[in-house]
């Protein structure tokens, strides 16, 4: 059989079963969503002036995934303190995966979200390769994000004051046609990132899952869930297609050096996700071997913020 599992079947009618199939392998698993959110389903809070009506949750939104291959000792070096460790692939590469969600209906109003990140492990030591992604629980398998612009005020104020996200507020865009989904992300006028792949034909698959997010905040490693579901069309190499061209503004000069592969390992898009975004958030203290003389970034960067939803003028960097 040539080319990888999937590949050959894609073309016959045997992808219409595999489908079929795979769709309802996904309808008969549990829900990932901790029966507490239901429980407090229309209960209303109030946090950092940030008004919320629980869940705390998004529907309608589409996204992209284009997950890429990086060196993995490199990979490391991005990973703080010492119980982080890049999640490795067979050959020992690691994964930067970038995710990008246009919100349409949220309690803070629509926004762009786009998100960078190196995929990890949390614990004491690394993971067997290929075991975090199948026992994701056990590894704490999740993104550790490196970079995360998002279109408004209100959005940074909630994400990185609320669960510490390393959100700031960027142009973003979000385009779909009828052969590609593509997401710019400029800074200062400059391209700081743009990702595009190829439409998959593979699907519609029916996809729940929970999505784990890593973030450094206030000197702390901070933990959060999304949950989602959403019909997925997928491709995997060799018939995933698509690029990511870097710019040299400040929240991606760290991903130079990270031997990014040109081509995907994987892409996705979703057409409508619906998301539901756990309020009860970890965090544990970054420690180090030597004592921290760097102040970390901590709440003096979002307390004076407001809650626009006001969007930025859109990317006009050329690629």
């Amino acid at each position: 059989m040539n080319g990888p599992v999937f590949g050959p079947v894609l073309d016959h009618v045997n992808g219409s079963l595999l489908r079929r199939a795979t769709g309802m392998a996904f309808r008969l698993m549990p829900s990932p969503v901790p029966r507490r959110q239901w429980r407090i389903a229309g209960r209303h809070a109030l946090v950092d002036g940030v008004p919320f009506v629980m869940p705390v949750d998004s529907r309608d939104a589409p996204a992209l995934m284009a997950a890429f291959s990086v060196d993995g000792d490199a990979a490391k070096e991005k990973l703080p303190g010492n119980e982080l460790h890049p999640l490795r692939l067979a050959n020992g590469r690691g994964l930067l995966l970038i995710t990008v969600i246009s919100y349409q209906h949220t309690d803070i109003g629509r926004y762009i979200e786009y998100s960078i990140g190196i995929m990890c492990t949390h614990g004491v030591r690394p993971a067997p390769r290929l075991l975090p992604g199948l026992l994701r629980g056990r590894f704490g398998t999740g993104l550790y994000i490196l970079d995360l612009p998002v279109s408004t005020e209100i959005s940074v104020k909630g994400g990185k004051g609320i669960w510490g996200m390393p959100k700031h507020r960027a142009p973003l865009s979000f385009e779909v046609t009828d052969r590609t989904v593509a997401a710019q992300y400029d800074s200062d006028g400059l391209l700081a990132a743009r990702v595009e792949i190829d439409r998959p034909s593979f699907g519609p698959l029916p996809l729940q899952a929970a999505a784990v997010a890593y973030a450094p905040f206030r000197g702390m490693l901070m933990r959060s869930t999304l949950y989602f579901t959403s019909d997925a069309y997928i491709a995997v190499a060799p018939r995933a297609s698509g690029s990511l061209r870097l710019g040299h503004a400040p929240g991606v000069r760290q991903l130079h050096d990270l031997g990014i592969s040109r081509r995907p390992l994987f892409t996705a898009f979703l057409p409508s996700v619906s998301g539901l975004l756990d309020d009860h958030v970890e965090s544990w203290f970054l420690t180090s071997k030597h004592r921290v003389r760097e102040r970390p970034e901590g709440l003096a960067s979002v307390v004076d913020l407001g809650l626009s939803e006001d969007w930025p003028p859109a990317p006009v960097a050329k690629v």
